[in-house]
């Protein structure tokens, strides 16, 4: 399925993508946006400093103007309203001419741009306000799964300029091959978003497993069958091929960079963003998602906590029985086996290709009592396993996401039950189990937010005399 310059928005906003950075492992460091109560590290809780505050003393003047168009980018893309240079002003401290003078490079950047002048009740020029930019910079998120190939281009609103899903069985399968197929439907998605006008800032490829810190390497994917894969290599071979076959092709289709992330953290960014604009806060939950297997993540504040290696939030390898079944991760017994969609259509005498909400049709015409165990367990089991990780890590929402959503009302009742039973503070802070309304796919989503991410840490790279004299 194939879908091009729809211009459509994504269930996440970009009005605050500004509010932190996507640092090397998915989590977040870094500047905060408008409003925010952090410092310049990122520390909550404490009045950020201002630019010139942070800089060495004797930074040069290329360095001062860096930090100052810096906090000018996160300002415009934290604020839920348009802002004027003359609110940047107020909002940075800055006076108005240098304000100014970032604003313009921002606009030849194709950072942002100009709205119609708001005419007020005040004297002087009317406020023109300042938005991300339409069609200009582009990030592009790819996803490899069991059974599907996925890519999305964004720009820098949120737009979805292109997209493509195709079903596959990767079970079992060749790295090289499937990393090749990927490859070639990325640039497909890259060249009709490109023809918008913009172009592909970088790419970010999702993949069910742990990824080395390196963001380049995957170590293993168990559902897959993939172990040791230099993934970036594979990727970059099929723009390699794919330039030979067409010396018409752009050589920088997959923009500045390549990077590998997990398709669950990914996911989770997606969805934190999906609910921050729901909510008008930044939210802290639990991300558990089933595919084949289950993926997911730790959200805190709107950050994906990794930990160091990016390998944080592994809850479908919590172990529910110790002497369980085998998981195709090696062990017994993990959440995986007893919730993973595979295992729950199996349970429940379904064949392996149905889809979740054929399973939910079926418990609800009645008809289904096999399929009803199947999932009341897989609710247990879930129950059991998020009970552990809320004692450890006092995180008390979970988002439902992937198959589990279309069986969220059906998942919630033996959840929630092992969740009051387990939680040791669950007399004090109830907990919340809902689905997430993200679309598929949603860890294309994240990585072109995540590739987007690069243009608002480091807008300088991006304004064209300063890329030049780089260069």
């Amino acid at each position: 399925m194939m879908r091009n310059g729809t211009g459509s928005k994504t269930p996440n906003s970009f009005a605050r993508l500004g509010r932190r950075s996507v640092g090397p492992t998915i989590g977040i460091n870094g500047g905060s946006g408008a409003g925010a109560d952090t410092d310049a590290a990122g520390v909550p809780g404490r009045a950020r400093a201002a630019p010139q505050a942070v800089l060495r003393p004797g930074a040069r003047q290329e360095t001062l103007r860096e930090a100052n168009l810096l906090l000018i980018t996160e300002e415009i893309f934290a604020s839920s309203e348009p802002l004027s240079r003359a609110d940047l002003a107020i909002r940075t401290g800055m006076t108005r001419s240098t304000v100014s003078r970032l604003v313009d490079d921002l606009l030849a950047a194709g950072i942002v741009r100009e709205g119609s002048p708001m005419v007020g009740g005040t004297r002087g020029r009317p406020a023109v306000p300042l938005t991300p930019a339409r069609r200009t910079l582009i990030g592009l998120g790819v996803e490899v799964n069991v059974d599907f190939t996925a890519a999305r281009a964004l720009d820098l609103t949120g737009a979805v300029l292109a997209e493509e899903i195709i079903a596959a069985d990767h079970r079992a399968s060749d790295p090289r091959e499937v990393l090749l197929e990927a490859g070639a439907l990325a640039l497909r998605v890259a060249a009709a978003a490109a023809e918008t006008g913009g172009r592909i800032v970088g790419t970010v490829l999702a993949i069910p497993g742990l990824v080395d810190s390196d963001e380049r390497s995957l170590l293993l994917a168990p559902n897959l069958g993939w172990k040791d894969v230099d993934v970036v290599e594979l990727l970059s071979s099929a723009q390699q091929s794919a330039a030979q076959q067409d010396s018409e092709h752009d050589a920088a289709s997959f923009g500045a960079s390549i990077t590998v992330a997990n398709e669950a953290k990914l996911a989770a960014l997606a969805v934190a963003q999906e609910l921050t604009e729901a909510e008008g806060e930044e939210q802290t939950f639990l991300y558990v998602s089933a595919q084949m297997g289950i993926g997911s993540a730790v959200v805190v504040d709107g950050v994906i906590e990794a930990g160091p290696h990016g390998w944080g939030g592994e809850l479908g390898h919590i172990s529910v029985e110790p002497s369980g079944p085998p998981c195709s991760c090696g062990s017994t017994g993990c959440l995986e086996v007893y919730a993973g969609k595979r295992a729950l259509l199996q349970a429940a005498g379904m064949a392996a290709d149905a889809e979740a909400e054929e399973l939910a049709e079926l418990i609800r015409s009645g008809h289904g009592q096999r399929a009803a165990e199947a999932v009341d367990h897989a609710g247990w089991a879930l129950g059991v396993s998020l009970a552990a990780a809320m004692n450890v890590l006092d995180v008390h929402d979970v988002v439902l996401g992937g198959e589990f959503g279309p069986l969220a009302d059906l998942l919630r009742p033996p959840m929630e039950a092992e969740l009051t039973r387990r939680v040791l503070a669950s007399p004090w802070v109830g907990s919340r189990v809902r689905a997430s309304a993200a679309q598929s796919a949603p860890a294309t989503t994240g990585g072109a937010l995540r590739a987007l991410r690069a243009v608002v840490d480091a807008p300088l790279d991006w304004v064209p005399e300063a890329a030049a004299a780089k260069a």
